[in-house]
């Protein structure tokens, strides 16, 4: 027989979790279903560990930038406080019983095993099975991908799972993949004395950024010892029992480890999803702007293909919860049958309270109102020295859409704040805009805090502020976001 409960949450990652435990708190009996760590990658394997590592990182260059400004300094480091700092600081040594415990303490139930859907409206873990009045939502998320390249997968390499949980670092370490994780993590280690090789099929670095974002991260990792190779593309991986051998193009890479970060994937076929007619060979859960995969059914995070990032799992967990609750209400009838979203401040208020955000228009701000996903204002980072912030459109992408482009470029170097900063200086400011619309579409921000000078471009992006309006602020000096005023003046 089937146990009758309100929602089923399959995947408590961090989507899955913030819906999880945000329905438990408002009164419905919620079960969440994880198979491995509730928190899912960010806590444990990704963001948080990821960034004490490169905050390490950035503290020995930093240090050795003393010698450029301020007299002589000798570092030696080592690894091992990196090491017990993500292990008991981060992980808990990659234990999630606080994670459970605070679930719990919502008044959710959590049932450690491997959730599947078993028909409409129905969870099948293990022995147990679930039948959801409301609905139920999917937060699997995905999993390291690795290429199908001969003899990769016979050998004993790492994914980011084992570079952070690494506690004696190897001498030299081939990193295959040059996206975000990839260069991340291949800066960490050359800056802890190991002899890092980066190995990517495209022509560059961050391919999916700005060329000028590429070219940037590329000299800043080179001249942190990085052997950096480009339009190179692996057909073969050798292990010796010692030591690996990347075999491509006629040349051959070496190291003590090998590193791949080349993508993830949504492993669907694992979701039960051919139970409730829907198709499982798709590499993404494909969502509408509510997050419906279909009647009763939502996703959240990267399973839905919107892209890996912990703040896009946050905010469609507060889409999801809002919609859940109003799909409650509708279901009991009348207004707000339950009381639920009065006391929330309505849907709208659910939002607010876990993150969540609302487009231009999406949600009218009456309770049982939802908001819609609007991904035009998608911000993302990546976390090398200098961090290279981007949201919105590239140069290409709008170009290739038909948008009459406007481009605006200042070189960090160059502004008040660079100029002070001097060692560690690199980066730019360059901005994309619709010039029928008047209004920016993307921007990319590089620098010592791209990542933070990249907030008032999302909100510009996101608000569709108008350039002139853009124009006429005041900004503060001298500081590092001051550099957009010089972008804008340099828009033709």
């Amino acid at each position: 027989m089937a146990e009758l409960v309100d929602v089923v949450v399959v995947g408590l990652g961090v989507g899955g979790e913030e819906v999880a435990g945000r329905l438990a708190e408002a009164g419905l009996t919620v079960v969440g279903i994880e198979r491995d760590l509730v928190g899912g990658e960010c806590p444990y394997w990704g963001c948080v560990p990821s960034k004490m590592m490169i905050r390490a990182a950035n503290a020995i260059a930093e240090a050795r930038r003393v010698n450029e400004l301020a007299g002589a300094a000798q570092v030696q480091p080592d690894w091992a406080p990196v090491a017990k700092r993500i292990r008991e600081e981060a992980t808990d040594t990659w234990d999630d019983t606080v994670a459970v415990e605070r679930f719990t303490g919502k008044g959710g139930r959590f049932v450690r095993g491997t959730g599947r859907l078993d028909g409409p409206g129905r969870v099948r873990v293990g022995g147990q099975v679930f039948q959801a009045r409301y609905g139920i939502v999917l937060g699997s998320g995905t999993r390291p991908s690795a290429p199908p390249i001969d003899g990769l997968a016979d050998s004993p390499y790492w994914t980011n799972h084992q570079a952070i949980e690494v506690e004696e670092l190897p001498g030299s370490l081939l990193v295959l993949g040059g996206g975000a994780i990839g260069l991340e993590l291949a800066q960490v280690f050359a800056r802890f004395g190991v002899q890092v090789t980066v190995v990517e099929a495209a022509d560059r670095v961050l391919a999916i950024e700005e060329p000028e974002a590429s070219e940037v991260a590329a000299a800043a990792l080179r001249a942190d010892g990085v052997t950096i190779a480009t339009g190179v593309r692996a057909n073969r991986v050798s292990h010796d029992g010692r030591s690996f051998t990347v075999h491509a193009d006629g040349t051959e890479f070496t190291g003590d480890r090998l590193l791949v970060v080349t993508g993830r994937k949504a492993h669907l076929d694992e979701l039960g999803l051919d139970t409730v007619g829907v198709d499982a060979s798709q590499r993404y859960l494909p969502v509408d702007e509510r997050m419906h995969v279909r009647d009763g059914i939502w996703a959240v995070g990267d399973l839905t293909g919107e892209g890996a990032f912990t703040h896009i799992a946050m905010y469609q967990a507060g889409i999801v919860v809002a919609d859940v609750l109003d799909h409650m209400r509708r279901t009991k009838g009348g207004p707000d049958a339950s009381g639920t979203a009065s006391v929330l401040g309505g849907a709208a208020g659910v939002v607010s309270a876990v993150g969540g955000s609302m487009s231009a228009g999406g949600s009218t701000g009456v309770p049982g109102s939802v908001p819609r996903a609007d991904y035009r204002a998608l911000p993302r980072v990546t976390f090398t020295d200098p961090e290279v912030g981007a949201v919105g459109l590239t140069e290409q992408q709008a170009r290739e859409r038909g948008i009459n482009v406007q481009v605006g470029y200042t070189d960090l170097t160059s502004s008040a704040r660079g100029w002070i900063h001097k060692a560690g200086n690199a980066g730019f400011i360059k901005l994309i805009a619709d010039a029928d619309q008047g209004v920016l579409i993307g921007a990319t921000s590089v620098g010592p805090a791209g990542g933070e000078v990249l907030s008032a471009l999302v909100v510009a992006v996101h608000a569709a502020v108008p350039l002139s309006q853009l124009r006429h602020m005041i900004y503060a000096y001298p500081t590092f976001h001051r550099a957009i005023e010089d972008a804008l003046r340099a828009l033709k």
